[in-house]
């Protein structure tokens, strides 16, 4: 069997080049600068929301550090209200709800009631949260210059991705026994506690 056979002339040939360049660019196009291309447009979405998280922790973080500077610079050489008689637990309470009146949400936890001879604590943890700092700090001052004589410390504040700041704190409202009555609620005072188990020596058997 014969096969027939042929060279390219030159024409061919150079139509033969310019079909494998053309072939070359569109696989190289399709291949690697579309998929480069959308590498990069990828990275280029991902950084620019990677700035736009870092500009709203960075906006967060200045809020935070104002309100922290406001509750530091808080003068609390007379935040100190009337020391009521045992029990004012009610009253207290009630000026609780009075303070967080404005807030979006709270939650108020009492500890057990302390008794230190004739000085009545009644510790709580308090979570709230406001739309603004500022109305944080008016709940701390409220809280602090308020009323009833209140002790507020431990605060933990932080702020939400909708800009809502959560504050988390422990506070102690103070009382006395000086015109109070004593009631089955009343705590053992803790200093004649004390002061027995100093005193009490163990005693030893042979």
């Amino acid at each position: 069997m014969k096969v027939m056979s042929r060279e390219f002339t030159r024409s061919e040939k150079i139509l033969v080049v310019i079909l494998a360049v053309v072939l070359f660019g569109l696989l190289y196009d399709k291949f690697v600068f579309q998929t480069t291309d959308s590498v990069v447009q990828s990275l280029k979405a991902e950084a620019d929301t990677t700035q736009a998280e870092l500009d709203i922790a960075n906006a967060k973080l200045v809020k935070l550090e104002k309100m922290e500077a406001e509750l530091d610079n808080m003068d609390y050489s007379d935040a100190f209200g009337r020391m009521e008689s045992y029990n004012n637990s009610k009253r207290e309470t009630a000026f609780l709800n009075r303070v967080l009146a404005d807030v979006s949400d709270y939650s108020i936890s009492f500890e057990e009631v302390t008794r230190d001879k004739e000085q009545i604590r009644r510790s709580f943890s308090l979570q709230f949260v406001t739309n603004t700092y500022g109305e944080a700090v008016d709940v701390v001052r409220d809280l602090s210059y308020g009323e009833y004589r209140c002790l507020v410390d431990d605060i933990n504040y932080s702020l939400a991705e909708s800009n809502k700041i959560y504050i988390n704190l422990k506070a102690t409202f103070f009382e006395t026994m000086v015109g109070g009555t004593p009631d089955q609620a009343l705590p053992k005072d803790k200093s004649e506690t004390t002061e027995t188990q100093t005193g009490t020596e163990p005693e030893f058997t042979m």
